[in-house]
């Protein structure tokens, strides 16, 4: 690596051609609230919702403020994150029933957990489905410890007074699962998500929140399974063909993992009525007529990333001094990463890019800037003007109304 590759790790971002408008808020959820309402102004100005993109360096910490302040414009946003579908209930629910059959005996927490994760029978029609938690709770304190076979257990279980009848129908239903041959894996796992698609998901939507990001991710991973399902036998068929797996549940479940922790597109879904809100690390060459990029804070943007290599030794690898010429920097000793996603974010920008950024935490502590702010060329937005904003007038900032493609869009409602 050249010396003036190892001088661009650290080159600061350079201003767009496009006007850049900077709105400081006070919290993060006051910028999130400023960020949906001037999406509802440009949107009421006459700006396809189409034509307008969020943008954060990571959405962990801004999907949550950013969707409430969207729910109370009236807004709807599409969070365009990479979906950890094993962290969600459809893929535990599959996991779990591949773990209570993977085995000749298991304990009790491991054969209710497909029902704590809402198993239904798939050939139902009762309303009395999936079975209330405080019922598999009840069950779960009057069983024995131990692990046992599923025979066992049935006996015991429609043996009990205190365990309700349906979870004996499941046990039996676990008894009679066929091996797992990849003609019938399909077909079990199949019915186990398509039953939870139909009695599952309307229990997380009518407990969830008006904005129903919970809803919204359930259905995101019953789509994702859905597919890899579709694939599983196929591949747990090369892997019996290869050896390298044996012919169990367990193995199912292992091989399901894998498929399920492959980064795939991150588009999964499409609303022409909703603004996109994106990582930066997924806006690299769009182009959008308006770009909102968030959070642009020193703890934020750049990221503060931990490493053990000491300091001064990444600051010779760096310089390339002496024998430390011939090792390569990693490109987490610099901003370097974040710089260039920042740099996207603002190229990806036709007309104009907006930056916020918050001054305080919710405990009160001071926010600085983002260093990448001060190779910037912005105007900031007054603070009457962005309390304006935020009011029921949403009234457009100056500097915002002069980056406008088109000052003459008739205002609309639509």
């Amino acid at each position: 690596m050249t010396s003036p590759e190892r001088r661009a790790l650290a080159r600061p971002p350079q201003s767009p051609e496009v006007p850049v408008v900077e709105m400081v808020s006070e919290t993060r959820r006051d910028e999130a609230r400023s960020v949906m309402a001037l999406v509802a102004a440009l949107k009421q100005r006459g700006v396809p919702i189409r034509d307008i993109a969020v943008v954060a360096r990571d959405l962990d910490t801004y999907e949550e403020p950013l969707s409430r302040a969207a729910v109370r414009q009236g807004i709807t946003p599409v969070f365009w994150t990479q979906l950890r579908v094993t962290r969600t209930r459809p893929y535990a629910l599959v996991e779990s029933v591949c773990d209570a059959v993977g085995d000749d005996e298991v304990d009790k927490r491991t054969l209710l957990r497909p029902l704590e994760h809402r198993w239904t029978p798939s050939d139902i029609d009762e309303v009395d489905w999936p079975i209330e938690p405080q019922t598999i709770q009840r069950a779960k304190s009057s069983l024995p410890e131990g692990a046992l076979s599923l025979d066992e257990w049935i006996e015991l279980v429609e043996g009990s007074d205190d365990v309700d009848y349906r979870i004996g129908r499941f046990v039996r239903w676990l008894a009679d699962t066929p091996e797992p041959h990849p003609d019938q894996v399909e077909s079990v796992l199949s019915d186990v998500v398509e039953a939870y698609a139909e009695h599952g998901l309307p229990e997380t939507e009518a407990a969830d929140s008006p904005a129903l990001m919970k809803t919204e991710t359930e259905a995101r991973a019953i789509i994702r399974i859905r597919t890899l399902v579709e694939q599983l036998p196929h591949k747990f068929a090369d892997r019996l063909d290869e050896g390298s797996l044996d012919q169990s549940w367990n193995a199912v479940a292992e091989l399901a993992n894998v498929i399920a922790t492959q980064r795939p597109g991150r588009r999964e879904h499409s609303n022409a009525r909703a603004v996109d809100v994106l990582e930066a690390n997924d806006i690299w060459a769009l182009d959008i007529p308006y770009v909102l990029a968030v959070g642009l804070t020193a703890n934020e943007w750049p990221s503060e990333t931990a490493s053990p290599i000491q300091p001064e030794f990444q600051e010779a690898v760096l310089r390339g001094d002496g024998e430390a010429s011939k090792l390569a920097p990693d490109a987490s000793w610099t901003d370097g990463r974040d710089r260039d996603h920042l740099a996207d974010t603002l190229r990806a920008a036709a007309h104009g890019v907006v930056v916020t950024r918050h001054v305080e935490t919710i405990s009160g502590d001071r926010v600085h800037p983002s260093p990448f702010l001060e190779s910037l060329d912005v105007k900031a937005v007054p603070e009457t003007e962005l309390q304006r904003l935020r009011s029921t007038d949403r009234a457009l900032p100056a500097e915002v109304r002069r980056m406008l493609a088109d000052e003459t869009v008739e205002e609309t409602d639509d």
